[in-house]
Parts: C-alpha cells; structure tokens; sequence
C-alpha cells in the first residue's frame, strides 16, 4: 500500500507542480506573461485619461444601403446556408471592396473560416484591416493567419505602426503580446528577426528585453535569451516576470535555483516567483524544501485552493499522513465554499481514500469517496476506486454493482473500457475466472479490435486451460498490434510453460525481448525457455539479471528453480526465502517447492 500511495502522490506531484524552468516549457513565464500584461493595463487603465484608455473607433463608410448591395448580402447568405461557400464568399468579399465596409470584410473572412480555407480568410482579413486599421478584433485575426502562412514578414510594418501609435503606457502590454503571437508562426528565426526590428526603438523598457529573450529561447539562442533578461532585471531589479524569464532560460537548474533564491531573499513577498521555485524544488524531489516554501504561501492566504493541495500531496509524499489529511481535507471545503472554482476535486478525494486505506479505516475510505458528485471529470475513476476498496473488504457483488452504476454516469468509449477491466480484474484477482472471462467477452463484442481487452482474455482463457482459444486470442493481438511485445512474450512464455514448441517459443519471447531489452517479465521469459531448453548456464544468466532488474517473487521462484537445477541449493533457499517474505502466500512459490520437494 505505500508503495502504491507513493506512486500515487509523485505523479500528483509531478502533475500539479510543473517545472517553471529548462526542456522548453516556457508554461509559466507564458502565464506571467499575461498576468502582468493584465496588471499593467489595469494600473494603466486608472492612471491614463479616460479618453485614451478607450480604443480609438474606426469611421464607417457613408454609403446607403441600396438595394444592390442587400440583393448581394441576402443572395451570398441563401448561398452559404446550401452549402456554397465558395460563391458566398466572392459575393460578400466584392460587396465590401465596393462599399469599404470592414463589417462586409469581417463576414467575408468568417465564411472562408467556418469553410477552413486560410488563403482566402487571409484575404479578406486584410481588407478588415486595411479598413478598420484600429480594430484588435481585425488584427488579431489577421495575425492569427499569418501565422499559418508563409508571408509572416508583411506584418512588421503594421506591428511597428501599431506600437508608435499606442500611448506610452500600453507599449510594455504590447510588445510581450506580440512576442506570443510571433511565437505561433511556423518560422521562427523570421518572426525572431520581425520582434527585434519592431521592439529596437523601446530598448528602455522591460518588456522589451523580456519579449526577446523569450523570443530568443524559442529559437535555442540561449545565450542572447540570458543576456535580455539580464537587462530586463537591470531595468527593473523587483521584477517577478523577469525573474522568473531568467530562471527559464538558465543554463542549467542548478542556476536557475540559485537565480530564485536569491530573488526571494531580496524580495520575501514576490509570490508567484516563490510558487515557482516550489515547483522547480518539487521536480528536483526536495520535497522537504519544497513544502517549507507552501508552507510560506499558505501563511499569507490561508485558503488558496492551489498551495493547500500541494501541501495534501507533499505531506502524503513524505509520509504525513495525518498533516496530508488535514490539508486535503482543507481543500476541498475552500472548494465546496467557492462553487464557482472550476477544479477537479476527484484526485484530493482518491488519495485522501488511499490514506484511510493505509490504516485498514476500509469505512472511512468509502466514505471520502462519498463526497464525489455524479457528473463531475473523475467520477468514473473514483467508482473504480470504490470498487476495489468493497473488493478489499470481501464484497465483491458489492464492487460489482459499484461498477455497473458507474456505466451509466460514463460518456466515453475511454471510460466504458476502464470499467470492463476493473471489472474483469477483480472477478481474476478471486479467481472467479470463468465470470471475468465472461465480462471480458461480453466487452470484446461491443469492442472487437481493443488489444487491450484481447490481451485480457488471453490471460483468463489461460487460466481455464483452454490454450487453444488463449494462443487464437493472442495472435489477434499480434495481427492488430505488431509491436505488442506482450503479446509475442505471453504466448512464448505458455509454449515453454507446457514444455511444447520450444523453439517456436524461443522465436516468439526473443522478438519481445528484441522490443523490449529492459522489460524484467520478458528477460525471465526468455531464461525460462532456455531452462526448458536445457541451457542452464545461459538460464542463470539470464534469470539473474531479470530479477535484478525486477525483485518480483515470481522471478524470483523461476530463478530458485534454474539454480536448484544446477546443485546451487543453497542460493536457492535463499532467493525463495526472499520471495516468502514479500509474498507469504505466493501459489507458484507453493507448487515449485512441492515439486521440487524442496524446503526454503
């Protein structure tokens, strides 16, 4: 059980805190990004005269609407409604070249849209903004496209007239937009070069150097990229977003660590610099530094939904449990007080249930699945979960029905599978073979070329013993995934099991192994079927490294058994010992000594 929590809580972790900084994430400083262009316009909205902080209004044309130009607009309109784009389009788009109407441009470019035709969209667009020259609606679009085509250089004398036209305040705001938007084009390095040229005349401002050293990490230039945001931090030492820029684009995270740190001694109260450099501690796995850092953050807000989880899961992470409880339990009545947070509530509810599973509290488990509402994102995931707990408990009609009741609350294929193998799996787990045959046929008639459901009943027909219909099964899967490497294993593995087709056998788990060198389960396949073939030296080797790849007890039992074979009785013992431990109540274990005659 811990070591399924800890499983548990690292991939939380590794979800909920992603890195700020280094593989080309640049996730974070794209946030900080936005959040200071908002705080920026906001502020600049209060300071700048009420007149400036409003959007300049392009002027229409003075042209009536005469009965030509509504004959075009009603006609392209009936056009497009039947399915003719292409004639709605060149009726819309010449009305609005005849009457300068950037509301004609503007529905001309929809219809091109909506037909998925970026060529043409682009051609309208320009004519929207060519007649609404002040229009962000009209220039977002129009960049938008540009970026999918190969002309991306048109656009540098409008952004550079776009930023000598806006008021001082708003070019800061502006240039890291357009540093996102150039960051979408297919050629980097030109976009690269449009930002330097449109940015060169506003060297004195942060925003600036920001935009091109994130502009020049893009493009792997990563010493220009540290060099920017050195100067961005000269410009504006307090910096949150700088900091954080220079952080992400640091030579290594040793640097980038350092880079943080030392921010945060200077300036305590920078928030989101700190929840970065919590996450960057998280994915080094200093999980006691890190959440001395949440820790930090929950004191100056107490309820914040984000810093309570990432406490729930270190907590679990490091074994404190109770701690990990209280903090869980804190989240999610933050979330049940803030009905409109949108956030999934089902992975606080799953590892608080694993953490009463780990004191046996079976009751106490079932009851924090209770919290779940039906209808929520992980509502199938946590029936899973209920399932397996009832099953725990003995109760598998119980875990059944849990599963049944889930179906109906399940929309996808995705999920609909996940509930045939819970299902299967627990009714195998009981040895209730012939029902998990049973469910697992019924979800191949309704899925008849998901491998995954094949495999499955492969491995419950082998339990049967009907090896005939297993081997069929298996070679389904083979047809259908030719790079199943455990497909090619599983059957090699029961040829040599039974001691029949060894050389086939071999030929089967040496086409896994070649798949999968790594793969623990194929490198004791592939020493079983040399014991069988009676190589035992090349067994032993090949046991010997399977298990240390993998201390599994069934392996473990296999390689007892090749160097009980070879007179090694007492290395024997000792491994079989081993598994003992780990598995009291092991049946291969059981077989193979009664077998072997043999005493651990």
């Amino acid at each position: 059980m811990k070591k399924t929590l800890a499983l548990l809580t690292t991939t939380l972790l590794l979800s909920a805190c992603a890195s700020f900084q280094q593989s080309g994430d640049k996730a974070n400083a794209g946030a900080q990004d936005q959040k200071s262009a908002a705080k920026s316009a906001a502020a600049n909205r209060k300071k700048a005269p009420k007149a400036k902080a409003q959007q300049q209004e392009d002027a229409l044309p003075a042209v009536e609407l005469s009965e030509d130009i509504l004959y075009k607009v009603l006609t392209a309109e009936i056009a497009l409604q039947r399915g003719q784009w292409q004639s709605a389009y060149v009726t819309i788009l010449s009305a609005a070249q005849q009457t300068r109407d950037p509301r004609l441009a503007k529905r001309a470019a929809e219809i091109a849209v909506v037909a998925r035709q970026p060529a043409e969209a682009l051609v309208a667009v320009r004519l929207w903004t060519e007649l609404a020259p002040h229009s962000d609606e009209a220039l977002q679009n129009y960049l938008g496209l540009i970026m999918l085509s190969d002309s991306v250089d048109e656009i540098e004398p409008l952004l550079t007239q776009r930023l000598a036209d806006a008021a001082p305040q708003a070019r800061g705001p502006m240039i890291l937009q357009i540093q996102r938007l150039l960051s979408r084009a297919k050629d980097k390095q030109a976009s690269f070069a449009i930002l330097q040229k449109v940015t060169q005349p506003y060297g004195d401002l942060v925003e600036t150097h920001l935009a091109l050293a994130q502009g020049a990490f893009s493009v792997g230039d990563t010493t220009y990229a540290q060099r920017e945001a050195r100067a961005a931090l000269k410009i504006k030492p307090d910096s949150e977003l700088a900091i954080l820029t220079a952080a992400q684009v640091a030579p290594d995270t040793k640097e980038a660590t350092k880079l943080i740190s030392d921010f945060l001694r200077k300036y305590p109260d920078s928030r989101e610099v700190r929840i970065a450099y919590a996450r960057s501690l998280v994915e080094q796995k200093n999980y006691k530094d890190a959440r001395a850092q949440f820790e930090a953050l929950l004191k100056e807000d107490g309820e914040d939904p984000t810093t309570l989880f990432a406490l729930g899961v270190l907590s679990a992470q490091t074994d404190q449990l109770k701690d990990a409880e209280n903090y869980l339990q804190r989240y999610l009545q933050v979330l049940a007080a803030q009905p409109e947070d949108d956030r999934d509530p089902s992975q606080a509810i799953l590892l608080l249930s694993r953490i009463a599973e780990e004191r046996k509290d079976y009751d106490g488990a079932l009851r924090y699945l209770d919290q779940a509402e039906p209808g929520t994102e992980g509502y199938v995931n946590i029936q899973v979960r209920r399932a397996q707990l009832l099953a725990r408990k003995g109760d598998i009609d119980g875990a059944r029905k849990a599963l049944e009741a889930a179906q109906s609350e399940s929309s996808t294929d995705g999920e609909q599978l996940q509930l045939i193998q819970a299902e299967s799996l627990l009714l195998r787990d009981v040895n209730r073979n012939q029902e998990a045959a049973d469910v697992l046929k019924g979800g191949i008639e309704r899925f008849p070329n998901n491998t995954d459901l094949l495999y499955d009943y492969a491995m419950v027909l082998e339990k049967l013993g009907r090896f005939d219909e297993m081997e069929k099964t298996l070679r389904r899967v083979i047809s259908l995934a030719p790079g199943n490497q455990h497909a090619y294993n599983a059957l090699g593995y029961s040829l040599a099991d039974r001691n029949i087709r060894l050389p086939e056998a071999l030929e089967l788990i040496q086409k896994a192994a070649d798949m999968a060198p790594q793969d623990a389960f194929i490198a004791d396949s592939l020493g079983w079927i040399q014991f069988r073939m009676g190589k035992l030296e090349q067994a032993e080797t090949q046991m010997r490294r399977a298990y240390a790849l993998r201390p599994d007890p069934e392996i473990g039992v296999h390689l007892g058994e090749v160097l009980w074979t070879r007179g090694k009785q007492d290395e024997a013992k000792q491994v079989w010992r081993e598994v003992q431990a780990k598995d009291p109540g092991n049946e291969v274990l059981k077989s193979t000594l009664a077998r072997l005659n043999a005493q651990p």
